[in-house]
């Protein structure tokens, strides 16, 4: 059936097939989260001649900060 295969395709869910989307948490996008962390951390690495040393803490805040929120870099 070609109307069948259409809807599979555009929704990405075999038709008939529920998805229970209760028990998964919402989870944010990166580019929100640790907005603070960020900024401080990418304006160390571009001022900096050396920035993964001078800016090691910051990395590390950031990447801790991510982490939190279930990201892994």
């Amino acid at each position: 059936m070609p109307g069948s295969e259409s809807a599979t395709l555009e929704n990405k869910v075999p038709i008939g097939l529920k998805v229970d989307s209760s028990n998964v948490p919402a989870r944010p996008k990166p580019c929100c989260v640790c907005v603070d962390e960020k900024t401080a951390r990418d304006e160390c690495m571009l001022m900096s001649d050396n920035g993964n040393v001078k800016c090691a803490e910051l990395i590390q805040n950031y990447k801790n900060c991510m982490k939190g929120y279930g990201f892994e870099l």
